[in-house]
């Protein structure tokens, strides 16, 4: 199978696992980048009142529906798994200003009116960035904010990669066997690189530890924006 396929298939296994299992999703009362509720929260997307926003990867929708809920934002919120989108749909389904969209993200973003914010926790990583970045240029709008957050380091110390390749990575799956997926785990140079080959230039990026002792996962969490004289063309 391609990435995009194995990548589709372990997160509808997934999303089945809870589904069957009846697992209870708990609220979000903060954004986190990372895989632990500390670093930076929802202000590092700015104030979110009338711009039009994407959740990109978004699950089962705890972090657009807190934004929705707590900032007043009214949020596209895009899921390639039928059963992630369908325990959002469950969850947050009736809630007023976030809708909940099940697509192949990069379909959507070459299809959707261009939004004033893209934001991904951790979605970026499973996604070829040949053909991800591209659709987000294109779908982000001239001076538009891009924010995500991505595997730099997993638990067991790995590095990233020296290339833009994919590679094998586990899903934890909480009473069940770990599932194997895809992943782009960069460099913040690679990322670096990419985004302004595609016209998305670099303000910050955050380190983000874990606070465990003897867990060696780090994430990076990305603030940049698209070039405000790119055409949404491809060049």
């Amino acid at each position: 199978m391609s990435s995009k396929e194995t990548n589709l298939a372990a997160w509808t296994a997934y999303g089945r696992h809870h589904i069957d299992r009846a697992t209870k999703v708990l609220d979000a009362d903060r954004i986190s980048w990372g895989f632990w509720p500390s670093g930076p929260g929802a202000e590092v997307l700015g104030d979110l009142s009338g711009r039009r926003i994407l959740d990109l990867g978004s699950g089962i929708g705890k972090y657009a529906a807190h934004l929705v809920r707590e900032h007043a934002a009214v949020i596209d919120a895009v899921e390639a798994s039928p059963t992630q989108h369908r325990r959002a749909l469950t969850q947050y389904g009736p809630l007023p200003g976030l809708n909940l969209i099940h697509a192949d993200a990069v379909e959507h973003l070459e299809q959707a009116e261009p939004y004033d914010v893209i934001y991904s926790i951790h979605g970026f990583t499973y996604i070829n960035p040949h053909r991800l970045l591209p659709a987000v240029r294109t779908a982000l709008k001239p001076g538009g904010l891009l924010r995500f957050s991505v595997l730099h380091t997993s638990s067991d110390g790995r590095g990233p990669s020296s290339t833009v390749a994919p590679r094998v990575e586990v899903l934890p799956l909480a009473g069940g066997d770990p599932l194997s997926v895809q992943m782009w785990v960069l460099s913040e140079t690679l990322w670096e690189d990419l985004l302004v080959d595609h016209g998305l230039l670099v303000d910050e990026i955050d380190v983000l530890d874990t606070p465990d002792d003897g867990n060696h996962v780090s994430v990076r969490l990305f603030h940049a924006h698209r070039h405000a004289g790119v055409s949404r063309s491809p060049v």
